[in-house]
């Protein structure tokens, strides 16, 4: 009968519960790194669309430089996007890279880029 009983039974080993554990502890670290850096690449393509009011290069970057201020931006800056002009629209794009230190030598790069349409 105990036979019987324990071959119904389901459910998780030690070992496994503390796999389930360091898999969980180890992307919830790295996501807890890389969801900032996805919010300022939002906030960076909030900044270029503003800066597509300016009228000359000069003044979107000016425009960007005060997004960025405002939402606290500190991985590009308004000489690094690349203010164009297509037909009556100014256009603004911007690529840049963060990277995370995983561990030791390990880290992961993010290539951020966009561009206002």
């Amino acid at each position: 009968m105990k036979n019987a009983l324990r071959a119904h039974q389901r459910g998780i080993t030690f070992i496994g519960l503390l796999f389930n554990a360091i898999v969980f502890a180890v992307v919830g670290v790295v996501g807890a790194q890389v969801v900032p850096t996805y919010l300022e690449y939002v906030a960076v393509g909030r900044a270029a669309e503003s800066a597509r009011s300016g009228q000359t290069p000069a003044e979107a970057r000016g425009l960007f430089d005060k997004a960025a201020a405002i939402n606290d931006i500190k991985s590009i800056s308004g000489k690094d996007i690349e203010v164009t002009k297509e037909g009556e629209k100014v256009v603004v794009a911007f690529a840049y890279q963060r990277e995370i230190h995983l561990v030791g030598p390990a880290f992961l790069t993010l290539k951020y880029s966009g561009r206002t349409k």
